[in-house]
């Protein structure tokens, strides 16, 4: 019975270390997330209007702390969470044989179904670029 739960315990804590590890890496790149937001927000009205002014405070607030908002926000935390995902998925694959086949499994399911995924990929394309120009004529 002691085993049963020390393998328990032993997983608990595995999965735990992994879920603060990917809690960790959503808080850093979320101020660079929130600095793309507001790129995105503020174009879609002009800047007398809510959520437009709002979105140029916090683009003002970024380029005001060239330092800490360039450097520090925008390129060295993401930097942080690449290298440490990396680092993470990388050893991830190396000691896990159920991500190994999973992955084979879906690349052969996808392999399978080129066709199918090929008109998803290009319709999600289409809608990306519908929006991108809809939202384009709505600022004109």
């Amino acid at each position: 019975m002691r085993v049963v739960f020390t393998l328990v315990y032993k997983v608990l804590m595995k999965a735990k270390s992994y879920a603060i590890a990917a809690g960790t890496e959503l808080l850093l790149t979320f101020p660079a997330v929130l600095f793309m937001a507001a790129l995105f927000v503020r174009n879609i009205q002009p800047l007398q209007y809510e959520p437009a002014h709002a979105a140029q405070q916090i683009v003002n607030w970024y380029a005001a702390r060239l330092h800490i908002g360039l450097w520090g926000l925008l390129i060295g935390m993401p930097s942080v969470v690449l290298v440490t995902g990396c680092g993470i998925v990388f050893h991830k694959w190396r000691s896990e044989s159920e991500l190994r086949q999973a992955a084979g499994q879906t690349f052969a399911t996808l392999i399978a179904h080129l066709e199918t995924v090929l008109i998803a990929l290009a319709t999600a394309v289409a809608g990306g670029v519908l929006t991108i120009v809809a939202l384009h004529l709505l600022t004109d």
